[in-house]
């Protein structure tokens, strides 16, 4: 045994939630893995960071201490563990720190904010899949200063090497010294209220009731028997109280300024009272049902509540249930992610199965493209029909499916990781996992290798040729457009509409599969640039490479944007066009115009409508009419619009990069990392061009949709027009085919109407995970599809991904469409490409879901709009009014004050 790091060992890690997964799992131990876990899923866990497993190495090392180790722990140390163990505390307490593990300390602490801190072991096999080490290392409460957090530091680390931990490891015949302790600093919170939530009763082994245990102040004394807890019992899937039993709180532990804890006595009125109010109460459920559904199992968790905050201090398994039955049948893996900026909320069975043949036959075509044929093919045609899946009228990726077509290009493990980055997946899957999904049954020996290499050497060819292959799509494709989009198709007979609708999806849709190489592109150069910039630019912020990917203020997808605040500029430049559209309802605007005479105005809002009216919100749900359509949208756009706000080159992100790139980065490397960069900036810019065609694409087929919904209701297959939403895509085909009677349409729509109104009142996660057929055997259920908005938390800042830098203060506009902005912070569960034309009116942007690579998100950047994508739960924990902060560098959005309660008006 050998307690020796490498000589060349860099300083110690001090890890945060920031910090690189990779890195999180090998050096933060099994209490901080966990902690970044909660910390990424959304839940409220109070600041932290983690001195890793390598800095008890580095200062073992350092000190001399290695060697004693290694001498004191030989072959006889089980008949001596008591003696051993207090012999290592006092020489760790003893020895001498070098001044990188004091900085990694005193980094740690100010990370955590400072002040009174935990100060927690995190064993490197604690809460592993063999042993849970529960209780063998140490943890110390209420601890304030640095020296201080120091001496307790040294403590953790002593409590590896403990008599109980010995003994432990003894009884399972594992061996002393391996593994190591981390530690966790934590800001202390100044629990009001504390406890323990199981989301199983672990006495009755029931997975059908949530029990609570709960005190007045820190849950220390709970723990330590010192106070005697109120316990409540809770319907697992609804939340109801079914039992209370009250306390005798005869003591009450409280947080306060000295190491351990206080002990205070309880006023007699407080012996009696509920710990817990009827909001805890939901609010606890709430969180119970997300872990259980985050992790797949029954959790106990440790939570506090401070100032009208639930703070999750840490969850695990229950333990005490007995093992769990295994699920039977296929494992798939669902993640609304990005698809819900394309597909919000519920959508109509017409739009899913447009979408979902629509996928299946562009990656159909794209394996095509890259020399996949004969079994092989037929392989990837059992899963591109299954790319997206449709739970309870929502849209989700299969995502287990996402990672097979990945895998068609080469460099499968980059890719893999910057398509969750670009998805904006909460978290990676495991390697393991990755490793097992394939598009097809890879060959054995020299002919499965040369197929890959072949398929390798396509690729090649089609990703140093994408510009040209660019060009000649758009050109086929416009060439095509033209003759689909300048069609009167309800002056068509309906089954000629069908027919050129199928003619449509050959012409348009089909050809677009070798353009996926595009997405590959994207894939790779954005991978190849993070991983340079991590390599060369370690200390670079976190929105850079976003920054220096940015395709450019050329980017086709922020025209929208900036026509709008032109044609903002036209309407306040005319007092009276301005005031006509100030007191006009907005379906009204356009007649109102006509009348009045201002026939150049609305030449340019025909302009626009020409050029962009396929570009809307919800533009890809055919059910929600565009521009074309509705100009009326446009007017509530305009009037919200900034003049001038949009003007280009407004956020030269690209620029920003570029000096941080002079001050850092020369030579070689600057070359080489500007060829890469430069590849990835071209394909972000051919990406949003490609988008565009698809918005015209979708914006041509909802045309023909909806006239044949109005030719369906006209031979009276179905009631009225928009009941052609109701039906699938295959049944639309099968009346026009001779493959369904018209007689069954009219109750296919009325039962789905009903359905989608019932599926639209469900809580939806996420993500979630089913076995077998997704509807049965309880799948939907553990996963936490429940009736009813999520609670609150009280969070006073939230945290994200950093996308656009930048720092913007003001009220909060908390809305799923783009209008009534007024220059306000912008939030937002998602959004779609639509929502670009309300972007200037903005002071920042803050989305739920999504990623950097959103389509909205690249566009603000070029806006220069300070911009955070992943916060969870931000438009639950924050109104609408509520004065906020956000800051698009950090990645923070900080509540700074309330909105004012409205004023009660009765007399």
């Amino acid at each position: 045994m050998s307690f020796h790091a490498e000589s060349d060992r860099p300083p110690p890690h001090v890890l945060t939630p920031s910090s690189e997964e990779d890195v999180i799992a090998e050096l933060s131990g099994g209490k901080g893995r966990n902690l970044h876990t909660l910390t990424a899923a959304g839940f409220q866990v109070p600041s932290w960071s983690v001195i890793g497993l390598d800095a008890f190495a580095a200062f073992s090392r350092g000190s001399g201490l290695d060697e004693r180790l290694e001498s004191l722990l030989d072959e006889d140390w089980e008949s001596r563990a008591g003696q051993i163990a207090a012999e290592i505390a006092l020489l760790i307490e003893a020895a001498p720190l070098d001044e990188h593990i004091a900085a990694a300390i005193a980094l740690a602490y100010t990370q955590a904010g400072g002040g009174l801190v935990a100060v927690r072991s995190s064993g490197a096999e604690e809460d592993g899949t063999e042993h849970s080490f529960a209780g063998q290392f140490d943890s110390f409460l209420n601890i304030s200063g640095l020296d201080q957090v120091t001496a307790h530091v040294r403590r953790c680390w002593a409590s590896g090497f403990s008599e109980r931990s010995l003994r432990y490891r003894a009884q399972r015949g594992l061996p002393p010294g391996t593994g190591g302790v981390a530690v966790i600093v934590q800001r202390m919170v100044p629990a009001e209220r504390s406890g323990v939530l199981f989301t199983a009763d672990p006495t009755a082994g029931r997975t059908d009731r949530h029990v609570v245990s709960a005190v007045h102040g820190l849950g220390e004394g709970l723990v330590s028997g010192a106070v005697d807890a109120d316990t409540v019992v809770l319907d697992a899937a609804t939340g109801d109280l079914l039992s209370t039993v009250i306390g005798d709180k005869q003591e009450r532990y409280d947080a306060g300024t000295g190491p351990g804890c206080e002990v205070s006595p309880v006023a007699d009125e407080d012996r009696k009272a509920l710990s817990l109010t009827t909001d805890d109460l939901a609010r606890l459920h709430a969180v119970g049902v997300r872990a259980t559904a985050h992790y797949g199992a029954p959790q106990d968790i440790e939570w506090a509540i401070a100032d009208g905050t639930l703070w999750v201090l840490q969850s695990r398994p229950v333990t005490t249930l007995g093992p769990a039955p295994e699920p039977q049948g296929e494992l798939r893996l669902w993640d609304n992610s990005n698809i819900i900026e394309s597909f919000s909320g519920v959508v109509s069975p017409l739009t899913y199965s447009f979408a979902a043949d629509t996928y299946a036959k562009v990656y159909d075509s794209y394996a095509r493209a890259l020399g996949v044929r004969g079994e092989k093919l037929r392989e990837v045609q059992e899963w591109t029909p299954h790319l997206l899946g449709y739970v309870h009228g929502r849209v989700y990726y299969n995502l287990h499916h996402w990672y097979r077509m990945v895998r068609l290009a080469p460099l499968y493990p980059l890719n893999r990781r910057v398509l969750e980055k670009s998805l904006g997946v909460a978290e990676s899957i495991s390697d393991e996992t990755a490793d097992t999904l394939h598009p097809f049954t890879p060959g054995p020996g020299l002919r499965g290798r040369m197929v890959r290499l072949v398929r390798t050497a396509i690729f090649t060819g089609r990703f140093l040729t994408i510009r040209k292959a660019m060009d000649t799509f758009h050109r086929d494709f416009y060439r095509a457009y033209e003759v689909f989009n300048n069609v009167d198709y309800d002056a068509l007979p309906g089954d000629e509409t069908y027919r050129r609708f199928r003619r449509m999806q050959r012409e348009l849709i089909e050809k677009w599969g070798p353009m996926q190489a595009l997405d590959a592109t994207i894939l790779l150069s954005v991978g190849l640039l993070a991983l340079l910039t991590r390599r060369w630019l370690p200390d670079a912020p976190e929105w850079f490479t976003w920054a220096a990917a940015a395709p450019g203020q050329d980017v086709e997808s922020a025209e929208p944007a900036w026509a709008l605040a032109e044609l903002a500029a036209k309407a306040s430049a005319d007092a009276e066009v301005r005031q006509l559209l100030d007191r006009t309802p907005d379906a009204d605007a356009y007649r109102a115009l006509r009348e009045a005479g201002h026939g150049e105005f609305l030449a340019a809002v025909d302009a626009y409508v020409a050029d962009y009216g396929y570009r809307s919100p919800d533009e890809l749900k055919l059910e929600v009419p565009d521009l074309h359509e509705k100009p009326a949208g446009l007017f509530t756009l305009l009037r919200d619009a900034q003049p001038g706000a949009a003007g280009r080159g407004a956020g030269d992100r690209g620029g920003e990069a570029d000096t941080y790139l002079d001050q850092h980065l020369r030579g070689p490397r600057r070359w080489l990392y500007e060829r890469v960069r430069n590849k990835a900036r071209a394909a972000l810019t051919d990406r949003e061009r490609l988008r565009f065609c698809r918005t015209r694409a979708f914006g041509s087929a909802k045309r023909m949709l909806r006239a044949i919904g109005r030719d369906l209701a006209r031979t009276g297959a179905i009631d009225t027009w928009d009941d052609v939403f109701m039906l699938r895509l295959e049944e639309v085909r099968g009346a026009y085919e001779g493959m369904i009677a018209h007689t069954e349409l009219k109750e296919l729509a009325a039962l789905r109407r009903r359905q989608l109104a019932a599926d639209a009142e469900l809580h939806a996660p996420a993500r979630f995970t089913t076995h077998g057929a997704p509807y049965w055997s309880g799948n939907l259920e553990r996963a936490g599809w429940t009736g009813g908005p999520a609670a609150r938390s009280g969070a006073r800042e939230l945290r994200g991904t950093p996308c656009c830098p930048g720092v913007a203060e003001g009220p909060a506009v908390v809305t799923d469409t783009p209008r009534d902005i007024g220059g306000g912070i912008l939030l937002t569960y998602r959004t779609d490409p639509g929502w670009v034309a309300a972007l200037p009116s903005a002071a920042a942007l803050v989305i739920e879901r999504g990623s950097p690579l959103t389509h909205v998100a690249v566009v603000a950047r070029e806006l220069g709009i300070p911009t955070v994508v992943q916060v969870r739960n931000v438009t639950t924990e924050i109104r609408s009014g509520t004065r906020v902060r956000v800051d698009g560098a950090a990645g923070t959005v900080t509540v700074l004050a309330e909105p004012e309660p409205p004023s009660d008006s009765r007399p």
